[in-house]
């Protein structure tokens, strides 16, 4: 085989990318089996660390994206990431994996602790997750906060814009809706008029 019908070596530097539907498959199915309480935690260390199938400021914009949409969040970025690479085929592939073996184990779990689940000791392990689960949301939430550096906006005034969504939903318990249709738009307007001044200078 001559130089020119080799196949071109792929730069060390060039993205990772899912090789297949079925790889699209086995990736979310794992994923989703290690998703006890912080799925957020697990889409972010398999996504972007692991996989490289993602940079950190990718992960951030479509997981934003991933929010806005009705549905569960990381279903949704099973269906971008999937769509993005394989076109609706791989946007079942991926959805398939993140379901088919969780709904099956969910199902096997309901069945086996039926019988205990109002007890007080079933009920104690449960908040014990629920604690961990919040400790592992906050870890990636601060993890995240790097990528904000190459935000147009820049850094402090997305920390000002997280801040107040923070407050509006977690303290003064604002319904969400509202939340996202009054600081989404607004932070929408000055990204946008950020990029405008960078393209300018």
């Amino acid at each position: 085989m001559s130089d020119n019908d080799k196949p071109p070596v792929q730069a060390a530097s060039e993205r990772c990318v899912p090789q297949s539907k079925t790889d699209l498959f086995v990736s979310f199915t794992y994923l989703a089996l290690q998703g006890f309480g912080g799925v957020l935690t697990v889409v972010q260390r398999e996504l972007v660390e692991k996989k490289k199938w993602l940079t950190l400021d990718e992960f951030v914009e479509d997981w934003a994206v991933a929010q806005i949409l009705p549905g569960p969040n990381v279903v949704n970025l099973a269906l971008m990431l999937g769509g993005r690479h394989f076109g609706i085929a791989g946007a079942m592939a991926a959805l398939g994996g993140l379901l088919l073996a969780p709904t099956a184990l969910v199902l096997l779990l309901a069945a086996a602790v039926a019988g205990v689940a109002d007890t007080a000791v079933t009920q104690g392990m449960l908040r014990g997750m629920g604690a961990v689960s919040a400790g592992m949301i906050a870890a990636v939430g601060i993890k995240l906060v790097g990528a904000l550096k190459n935000n147009p906006m820049g850094l402090w005034t997305c920390l000002a814009i997280g801040t107040v969504t923070f407050l509006s939903i977690g303290m003064f318990r604002l319904p969400l809706a509202w939340v996202l249709l009054s600081l989404g738009p607004l932070a929408s307007v000055w990204a946008s008029h950020c990029l405008k001044q960078r393209a300018a200078g």
